[in-house]
C-alpha cells in the first residue's frame, strides 16, 4: 500500500497589515512541494513591498521530507528584501524534528501557535 500526497491546497490567505498566513497541506513531499513553489510566492508577491512577514503554518502537516525543507528555504530566498518568513509547528511534531534536524530552525523563526508568529 502506498501512501497518497495530495496536490498542494494551502488554504486562503489570512491577512493582517503587512502579513499573510497560509495554512500547508498535511504532506509536503517530492509530490507536491514543486507545485507549493509557486502559489506560496504569488501570494507573498501579491502584496509587494508590503508584505512585512510571510507565516506559513506547519501545525497540521504530518508528513515533510528534503523537499519540504528545500520548499521552505526557496521560499525564504525569493521573499522580497525586508520580509521575513515565520513557521508555526507543533512542538511535538514530525515537522519541527525536521526543522530542528535540518538546522533550518536556526535561520527561520519557528512559533509553537499562530497567534504568536502573526504577532510583531
Amino acid at each position: 500500500m502506498s501512501a497518497v500526497t495530495f496536490l498542494p491546497n494551502p488554504t486562503e490567505p489570512r491577512d493582517l497589515p503587512g502579513r499573510v498566513h497560509l495554512t500547508m497541506p498535511a504532506e509536503i513531499d517530492f509530490c507536491n512541494a514543486e507545485q507549493l513553489l509557486p502559489l506560496i510566492v504569488s501570494e507573498a508577491r501579491a502584496r509587494g513591498d508590503r508584505l512585512e512577514v510571510l507565516v506559513l503554518d506547519l501545525s497540521a502537516t504530518c508528513f515533510m521530507d528534503s523537499q519540504g525543507i528545500r520548499l521552505l528555504n526557496d521560499v525564504r530566498h525569493r521573499l522580497h528584501p525586508g520580509a521575513r518568513l515565520r513557521l508555526v509547528a507543533r512542538p511535538d511534531g514530525v515537522t519541527s524534528r525536521v526543522l530542528e534536524l535540518t538546522g533550518l530552525r536556526r535561520d527561520v523563526p519557528v512559533y509553537d501557535n499562530l497567534a504568536e508568529a502573526m504577532g510583531s
